[in-house]
């Protein structure tokens, strides 16, 4: 079996880079690409999204993925889901267009490994190297340049990716070919889903029990129990607030992504699918756009808010 051990490498490698996608996590992105050094293009589907980077940072806005495109040593893309990616590669003004021979495009959005492979095909017809980059960290790793990257392609190709990714990432690994970086991105969705249920249902019984949250969570959060999202999400899941962090509605695409690929490799996923079910719950009182960790509203009896 291919090894794809590679040390990682700091240093940083000025290039002319291009991204796509300026959203909760893409701009923030963007922006440290730009105070790292490295000649940045932005290309946003509402214009009013680039000319805002634009105004904060060095760089250049550009009307459309194949014009953003051209020139570029990297062309960084973050956008919505599967059929977005496709219409941002393939197509009339789309980036495989405008890329020279030698370009990586390094995919950050979470997509099916299938799209994945798909385009990463596609791109070697013209010379250009694919990397699928999904990441973890949410919009506050985005801002502080703490991602985690996880990775698959060719690792040469990773080698030179690495250099860029490294400006808003804090460990970026190759996990193995094309579509190994959305699969890893799959068991950190799984594994998610699983710990945000969990905790809600220890912060509601906490609640039932006439404890002090805040205070068994200090405990609690030093043992073996203890996660970033009880560390994070606490405060505000017992005071009612989600409207910040990661959508529910994206992670119910992410949950169908991981569904559907444990359907093909056999996976049994039966704790993620009930999961799924009670985001979907989530969705149906309006809370499509809150955070994932708004599942405990279906337990403490405040699902009509």
């Amino acid at each position: 079996m291919k090894s794809y051990k590679i040390q990682t490498l700091k240093e940083i490698i000025l290039a002319k880079v291009s991204f796509i996608g300026l959203g909760v996590m893409g701009f923030p992105m963007a922006g440290h690409l730009s105070d790292s050094g490295h000649e940045v293009s932005v290309y946003n589907r509402t214009s009013n999204k680039s000319e805002e980077w634009e105004s904060q940072f060095k760089g250049k806005a550009y009307k459309s993925p194949r014009e953003v495109a051209i020139g570029a040593d990297f062309v960084m893309a973050c956008v919505g889901n599967d059929d977005d990616l496709r219409e941002i590669c393939l197509g009339e003004d789309g980036a495989f267009k405008g890329m020279k021979p030698g370009t990586i495009f390094v995919d950050h959005t979470t997509v099916s490994a299938k799209v994945t492979r798909e385009l990463a095909n596609i791109s070697k017809g013209s010379g250009v190297e694919f990397i699928d980059a999904p990441v973890s960290g949410g919009q506050a790793g985005a801002i502080n340049g703490q991602l985690g990257v996880m990775c698959g392609g060719d690792p040469d190709t990773y080698i030179k990716a690495e250099k860029i990714i490294s400006s808003y990432a804090k460990v970026c690994k190759l996990l193995g070919p094309s579509g190994a970086g959305q699969l890893t991105k799959m068991v950190n969705q799984i594994c998610i889903a699983g710990l945000v249920q969990g905790l809600s249902e220890g912060l509601n019984f906490a609640e039932k029990a006439g404890l002090d949250v805040k205070e068994v969570v200090d405990v609690i959060s030093a043992g073996a129990a203890g996660s970033w999202q009880m560390v994070n999400r606490h405060e505000t899941m017992s005071a009612d607030k989600f409207d910040h962090g990661f959508a529910v509605d994206w992670m119910r695409k992410d949950l169908g992504i991981c569904l559907s690929t444990a359907e093909e490799n056999g996976a049994s996923l039966p704790v993620t699918a009930l999961v799924d079910q009670f985001y979907k719950e989530v969705q149906n009182i309006g809370g499509g756009r809150w955070d994932t960790s708004s599942l405990i509203k279906r337990l403490n009896n405040k699902l009509s808010k």
